[in-house]
């Protein structure tokens, strides 16, 4: 394991953690890489994320839970800071959403992502983006991007509790 897996820690956000989140979401959406969120949309969800904190304390990645359905969530808002990208800090943060999505008894999770080779090595499929109805009538139809999306929808399935 890299370094930084010991020195790291993870745990549920806190209304506390909202600017620094949007920090993170903030750099990699002004690259074309994210959706932005509002002040507003991370402090109403902070509940949502996990965010990763480095040996000083300081938030070096977050990912956000939100479910869509009885039995389906997505996660969303994965960043990490890039010089510590390929160090397993997005790996631990999927690994929380991931219990926790089992935790409240949900047996699917999907990303729509640009990074289909990290999630695959988490044992996410590749599907079609229509087989997830919930979420391209939901939020993906009010995007910009709607009618030109590229992301990848990919999927993870666990057996019912």
């Amino acid at each position: 394991m890299p370094a930084v897996m010991s020195d790291l820690t993870t745990r549920p956000a806190k209304p506390s953690d909202t600017r620094a989140i949007l920090g993170l979401i903030g750099h990699y959406s002004a690259k074309g890489e994210m959706l932005p969120r509002s002040y507003s949309q991370v402090l109403e969800r902070s509940r949502d994320f996990h965010v990763a904190l480095g040996p000083k304390g300081e938030l070096v990645g977050v990912v956000g839970l939100h479910p869509v359905a009885e039995d389906l969530a997505e996660i969303r808002s994965l960043a990490v800071l890039e010089n510590l990208k390929g160090k397993g800090v997005g790996r631990k943060l999927v690994e929380a959403c991931l219990a926790d999505a089992k935790s409240l008894g949900l047996t699917r999770v999907f990303a729509l992502t640009y990074q289909t080779g990290f999630f695959k090595k988490m044992g996410f499929e590749a599907v079609e983006k229509m087989t997830l109805p919930q979420k391209i009538w939901g939020d993906c139809v009010h995007c910009a991007k709607f009618s030109d999306c590229d992301e990848v929808a990919v999927l993870k399935t666990f057996p019912a509790p």
